[in-house]
């Protein structure tokens, strides 16, 4: 699908060409925005997933210069003109390709270890400063009211997945992960519209969980979806959606904050649901004690 950017009114381009236009308005910049269309169309792969302090620190300007360098071309602020960026080559890239990413965001090896947890700090800054709350407070009344919870999370995301169900479980006691693709069926083939349908999934978006929120949409189920971006292909299936910032300049997802997104669901679900939670606790408590799941020093 081609999606035409607009930008304030005034310029209208199609977003497979956002680089095409840097290079075009090259010679009407600054020297210092110059540096910045240089060392992004020399790090076409790098560069969308980097955010305004790694793009200042890699080029040597300052923060408001790369906020400059947005809004002279056209968009409002860095952040439209990353998501046109990443719109450009986050579908196109291999797992392998994403490896070689690494090498130019995280090039010294003490420092490099820093840089991974200023990106994820900048994840959940960003998933905070973009965050629905109407959405976020209506997929909790959701889940509360649902017959059914149903998670569909497969490839990385299935950490999120599993994470996710377990504590719903608790809270709930009514949520079940699709495991497999050939379980689909057998699993929301009972879907009614008092079910809810979780998908979560970010680039590369898998399409087992794209087909399984579009399937649970077609037979009345309400979807609620998690993942990076409006430009996600699970967004047309959905009736909340929940976005995370999980940009990482490598061959892996950053889930920081998506997890953290979870966690704050699921904190908001449990409050509503304190007494059930308190007495649902105490009976997995006698069972953990029978089973000895936990460590207990004073049994060695």
């Amino acid at each position: 699908m081609r999606q035409t950017v607009v930008n304030r009114g005034m310029v209208k381009m199609d977003r497979d060409n956002v680089y095409q236009y840097i290079a075009e308005k090259i010679p009407q910049m600054s020297k210092s925005q110059g540096k910045i269309a240089k060392y992004i169309l020399e790090n076409t792969h790098a560069v969308p997933f980097f955010t305004v302090a790694k793009l200042a620190q890699k080029v040597g300007v300052s923060e408001a210069t790369v906020v400059r360098f947005a809004t002279s071309l056209d968009y409002s602020g860095y952040p439209e003109l990353q998501q046109a960026m990443q719109s450009s080559v986050q579908q196109q890239l291999t797992t392998t390709e994403r490896l070689r990413m690494s090498s130019v965001a995280y090039g010294g090896k003490e420092q490099g270890v820093y840089e991974i947890f200023r990106d994820d700090m900048a994840n959940i800054k960003s998933t905070m400063e973009k965050l629905d709350e109407a959405a976020f407070l209506k997929a909790v009344d959701l889940l509360l009211h649902a017959e059914k919870v149903y998670i569909s999370a497969n490839r990385s995301a299935v950490s999120l997945g599993v994470f996710l169900q377990y504590y719903l479980t608790i809270v709930l006691g009514n949520t079940e992960q699709i495991t497999s693709v050939e379980g689909i069926g057998e699993q929301l083939y009972k879907l009614s519209e008092r079910d809810v349908v979780i998908g979560i999934s970010f680039a590369r978006y898998s399409s087992s969980t794209i087909e399984a929120v579009a399937f649970a949409k077609e037979q009345g189920a309400t979807t609620i979806v998690i993942t990076d971006n409006l430009l996600s292909p699970l967004i047309p299936h959905a009736d909340v959606i929940l976005t995370a910032s999980s940009q990482m300049p490598t061959f892996l997802d950053s889930f920081v904050a998506p997890l953290s997104l979870i966690n704050a669901l699921i904190t908001f679900v449990g409050k509503e649901r304190m007494k059930e939670v308190e007495s649902r606790l105490d009976k997995l408590e006698e069972v953990w004690q029978r089973f000895g799941v936990f460590y207990d020093k004073g049994r060695n």
